[in-house]
């Protein structure tokens, strides 16, 4: 149930006359912050775009001088939907986490799922599909009680999230749940979206001809509606179906499409970035070169606008021109410069050397990380089959005071069962998460002293303390990643806490120098190991 507030806020057939005479009288009453943020936030509203982060701002900080923690976080949402907008999507996720560190106080549920939807679509545009997934769930089993647009909205971008990870049928079961639903709640304003989706999702099943019919039916509500961001992905996707067609001129038209919606909006995502690369493979079959140097130079805006924000995402694009080709290739047509055999020999030395260590590093952690999983994380703890040799215990027998110094210092078989029994309790009650856990805390909790620890460790462990230590924590953590999915979307501090290391460097460091690979990498084999097994 909205309030009155709310009501008056969202209408936006009130006047921008009616919200400034709003703003002017919050104005003229001194400490009225709450009037001002409120004030601010109707204004942003009803602004134009370009206005709309200076009264973000200004929400904010009269929000923060209120010290609610409720409207402070609506506040932060709202800026971080101002920067989505503007495709500033670094500078929305960084207001959406401010948003969720405030709302994670209250006890307003509407406002944390508003927030886990915005991050979900950080998520997605940043290539992290499964993460985007689960917090998209979330969202979708809240929404459906709560509010019925949002719940929507939940679904279709749930819908295009299994569409990337390869889960089309599960794709169109979600597209087909959203267009019911909509027609249940008589608010059949999203049924365009949903259509779009699963139009698109007919090209990923490589039911090309449908895709095409099914897109081109649906460019006049696109257009009619000003959405040119899914207007250009109608375009690149009804382009990449008749090049899959093996019509290519059709195909072209489209791309070049993409190409003038780029140039008048400055917007592209990553999944659009390859239309270019169809256009220089074109013109340059073709024997075009005015037309291949343009599209090259094209391309080279486009990556450069999508590295500011789509950084990480691009790392997982596979571009099959990347900068430096795509910059030779240019000073080759603009300057007609022959390359010679010697470079192209130095170049193939090169590539070859980097293939060469790329495939050796990658089978080397392939190997690491199959080792790891075949591993017996969850029962680690057998004893050590060794001999306790005295010798290296640091004493002699060659006087009278080293003899007694011995004695003092060798373990009775009653004592050292005992410390044996309670380094086995130790182990099971986990006690080795704690912080700073080191010899001498040890030597408390087992009740005796630190250097029957040390031998004892030494005898029945075949290590020595810290290493011991180290092992464990790591060992769990390690588990923990196999068995239980939550900790796979664990930031490195997050899982370095759990294990008990004081820093996420000590964590780091010592999960790669225990199994030879970084905890990045074993999460990512881990993921896709598992998305595998579940698709097969």
């Amino acid at each position: 149930m909205k309030t009155k507030f709310e009501e008056t806020l969202y209408d936006r057939n009130k006047s921008n006359i009616y919200v400034h005479f709003w703003l002017l009288k919050a104005k003229s009453k001194r400490d009225n912050y709450l009037q001002l943020a409120l004030a601010y936030k109707a204004c942003l509203i009803n602004a134009d775009k370009s206005a709309r982060p200076f009264y973000a701002d200004s929400m904010i900080i009269n929000a923060r001088r209120t010290n609610d923690i409720e409207l402070t976080a609506s506040a932060y949402l709202t800026k971080g939907i101002v920067h989505y907008e503007r495709m500033e999507h670094s500078k929305a996720l960084d207001n959406y986490l401010k948003a969720d560190q405030y709302a994670s106080r209250t006890t307003k549920p509407i406002l944390i799922n508003k927030i886990k939807y915005g991050i979900a679509q950080i998520k997605y545009y940043l290539g992290f599909y499964d993460e985007a997934i689960s917090l998209l769930q979330e969202c979708v089993n809240y929404f459906r009680e709560e509010n019925d647009r949002a719940y929507l909205n939940s679904l279709h971008a749930l819908g295009l999230a299994y569409m990337k990870i390869g889960k089309y049928d599960l794709a169109s079961e979600t597209n087909q749940l959203g267009i019911d639903q909509g027609k249940l709640f008589e608010d059949t304003s999203m049924e365009c979206y949903f259509k779009h989706s699963e139009a698109i999702n007919m090209c990923y099943k490589g039911n090309f001809k449908s895709a095409v019919k099914k897109l081109n039916q649906l460019v006049p509500d696109i257009i009619r509606i000003k959405d040119y961001g899914n207007e250009s992905a109608t375009y690149y996707y009804i382009g990449k179906a008749y090049w899959s067609l093996q019509q290519p001129d059709k195909a072209i038209n489209y791309f070049k499409k993409v190409d003038r919606i780029f140039e008048l909006k400055s917007y592209i995502l990553p999944d659009l970035r390859s239309a270019y690369e169809y256009l220089i493979d074109y013109y340059k079959e073709k024997g075009d070169s005015r037309a291949q140097l343009r599209y090259i130079n094209q391309l080279l805006k486009v990556d450069k606008l999508l590295a500011h924000d789509y950084k990480y995402l691009l790392k997982k694009i596979v571009k099959e021109y990347d900068t430096k080709e795509l910059i030779n290739a240019k000073n080759d047509i603009e300057d007609a410069i022959l390359i010679t055999r010697v470079t192209a020999c130095i170049v193939v030395v090169l590539m070859a050397i980097i293939i060469i260590h790329l495939t050796h590093k990658n089978r080397r952690n392939k190997k690491l990380f199959e080792e790891l999983m075949n591993r017996d994380t969850a029962n680690h703890l057998v004893p050590f089959e060794a001999t306790f040799d005295e010798s290296e215990i640091d004493f002699q027998e060659s006087t009278e005071t080293d003899s007694k110094d011995k004695r003092a210092r060798t373990i009775s078989p009653d004592i050292e069962a005992a410390i044996v029994k309670n380094l086995e309790k130790f182990e099971r009650n986990k006690k080795y998460l704690e912080y700073d856990m080191n010899l001498s805390k040890m030597a408390a909790i087992l009740h005796t002293n630190s250097k029957y620890v040390t031998q004892v460790i030494a005898k029945h462990r075949g290590k020595g303390t810290i290493e011991y230590i180290t092992e464990l924590k790591l060992d769990y953590i390690v588990e923990m990643l196999k068995s239980d999915s939550r900790f796979r979307n664990y930031t490195h501090k997050a899982l370095g806490e759990e294990a008990g290391f004081r820093t996420t460097q000590n964590f780091t460091r010592a999960f790669k120098s225990h199994t030879g690979i970084t905890p990045s990498y074993f999460i990512y084999k881990l993921k896709k190991s598992i998305n595998t097994d579940s698709s097969t």
